[in-house]
């Protein structure tokens, strides 16, 4: 096994029903490979009748990735999607030159109170590929990987021989792993920068900047898009019209949760 170059430790945020625990962006490191932020909210079973509404937002120059442990999350976004995101289904939602979405509880898991446990990450996309056409795909049929002591889903790129049919924009690896007693996995030397959840893939050589819900290489980019979305430039998001998050004074929190 390489050397452990870097201990990162997540800065918790309690949101009172639930914690976020978030890794990236960290003071002392900003990305792993295309990674740029990495969420563990949950888990957490929520309100008799409450749920998450995170109301419509915007994004650019990024891929959110969300993928979940326990729980369901309706997604909608201004492509017109409707996607319940469960658990072993990966959602990727490519933003390129813009896009909104909004996440929220189903109806029928308010009801018993909604469970919520899972990660949200972001993928900067690459030089060249930052306004590409927005996109969106839920993938089923994850290939998985298990010897008895140890199992791994592969959620996107590929890991020891297996590939998941999830779309990518640079070099990435990103996969579920579960060891169970004297478990242990080999951690492939292909990527360049690699984490233990793990994720990892392709080391950008330009910078990218992080305001609010917008990445990109360039200062003069997001400031477009505050702009955009300060005056309702961006497309809405069919069925979800009626709210949306207003653009934060000051310094942001980087993602607005319930």
């Amino acid at each position: 096994m390489s050397q452990i170059d870097q201990v990162l430790t997540p800065t918790t945020h309690d949101l009172g029903q639930f914690q976020v625990r978030r890794v990236l962006p960290a003071k002392a490191r900003s990305m792993v490979g295309p990674f740029i932020f990495v969420d563990q909210f949950g888990p957490a079973q929520l309100d008799l009748g409450g749920g998450m509404d995170v109301r419509p937002h915007p994004h650019i120059n990024l891929a959110t990735v969300t993928w979940l442990f326990e729980g369901a999350i309706d997604h909608r976004d201004s492509l017109g999607t409707f996607s319940t995101i469960r658990p072993g289904q990966v959602n990727l939602m490519t933003a390129g030159r813009g896009i909104v979405h909004s996440e929220r509880s189903p109806a029928e898991e308010r009801t018993a109170g909604p469970k919520l446990y899972g990660m949200q990450t972001w993928l900067a996309l690459p030089d060249g590929r930052e306004e590409i056409d927005p996109a969106f795909e839920a993938v089923k049929n994850l290939p998985i990987v298990e010897d008895g002591r140890a199992k791994a889903i592969v959620i996107m790129g590929e890991l020891w021989g297996e590939r998941a049919p999830t779309t990518t924009h640079a070099h990435t690896i990103y996969a579920e792993i579960m060891l169970g007693a004297g478990g242990a996995i080999p951690l492939e030397e292909d990527a360049d920068e690699r984490a233990v959840m793990l994720v990892g893939g392709e080391a950008f050589t330009s910078e990218r900047h992080a305001w609010w819900n917008f990445v990109s290489s360039s200062r003069e980019r997001i400031n477009q898009a505050k702009s955009d979305w300060r005056a309702g430039r961006f497309p809405v998001v069919p069925g979800d019209e009626e709210e949306h998050i207003p653009l934060p004074q000051g310094t942001p929190k980087t993602v607005t949760y319930p």
